[in-house]
Formats: structure tokens, sequence, C-alpha cells
């Protein structure tokens, strides 16, 4: 038997690539249905072949990536990203980091000494952001 490897489980490739810590983690991340290619939804057990195009949702981002080599051991950081082609747009990525500006209000600034906006300041700051 040569050491070519054609068919690897999604699920092992996904642990060995170190998208995910466990490769219980991969395996519930199937079950999920966050693993797919195309539209089809991964099983843990199918397998992933050189050139697949996979979809995983991973904290809410829904990254994409290309399978370039197989293997199915873990291997360290430099090598497993050898493995694979990030297509993941950018937008999808910030994702993230807009919800959390967005969220946090950074950005505002309100004057020294005015203390915490009243009820009224509050309702127009809202109202001025389009949020009710």
């Amino acid at each position: 038997m040569s050491g070519v490897i054609d068919k690897v489980r999604v699920d092992k490739w996904l642990w060995a690539i170190r998208f995910f810590k466990s490769r219980s983690q991969a395996t519930e991340a199937c079950k999920e249905g966050k693993v797919s290619i195309g539209e089809q939804v991964m099983k843990p057990s199918q397998t992933v072949v050189i050139g697949d195009q996979l979809t995983v949702k991973k904290n809410g981002i829904f990254y994409q990536l290309e399978v370039v080599q197989l293997i199915e051991k873990r291997v360290g950081a430099p090598i497993a990203q050898t493995c694979y082609l990030d297509h993941t747009p950018e937008s999808e990525l910030r994702k993230f980091e807009d919800w959390y500006l967005a969220r946090s209000g950074r950005g505002e600034f309100r004057e020294k000494g005015l203390g915490r906006p009243t009820k009224r300041d509050r309702r127009d700051i809202e109202r001025l952001k389009g949020l009710k």
C-alpha cells in the first residue's frame, strides 16, 4: 500500500488541518449541518477529495475552504495551512468586528461632565441611529 491518500473523512480532515481543536468538535459541526459542499450538507463519515469546496460555519462566520492536500494526522500549523486555500470573503471575516463595533457604541463621544444620558437623550440617540 502506497502512502498516497485519495480520500479522507471530512471530520478527520477538518481536525487535521487545525480548523477545529478536537475531532469531536469537527464531528459535532458536521452533525449540526455546519459543513457542506455546495448545497449538500456533509455527514462526519463522508469523504473529501482534492478540489472540493467546503463551506464551514464556525462562530457565526461562513468559511469557504478548498481542499488542496489530504491528510489524516494532525500536523503543525505551518504544514496544516498548506493543505487548504481559504476563499472566505473579507466581508464575511469582518462580520463579527462590524457587529461588535455597532453594538458597543464605539465611535460615539460624549462631553466630559455631562453625566449619563437621560431617557430623553437615549431616545433621541436611538432615533438618530435609526434603531427605533
